[in-house]
């Protein structure tokens, strides 16, 4: 059974947490601060899904 994220997914939402603890990690189109570890994990996850990372698609209801 495989895993559901990639190495690269992992290493790119570590490194957008420890930007958001040490606050310099902003969002996109606005450039606000980011305080909140969920958003810190989609940023990260979406830096990964760009750079070619295995992520899975978003979940739908």
């Amino acid at each position: 059974m495989s895993s559901r994220y990639g190495e690269k997914a992992s290493t790119k939402v570590a490194k957008a947490m420890h930007e958001m603890k040490e606050g310099t990690l902003k969002s996109g189109r606005s450039g606000k601060r980011v305080t909140n570890p969920k958003q810190a994990v989609a940023i990260g996850l979406s830096e990964a899904k760009k750079e070619g990372g295995k992520v899975p698609p978003k979940k739908r209801h």
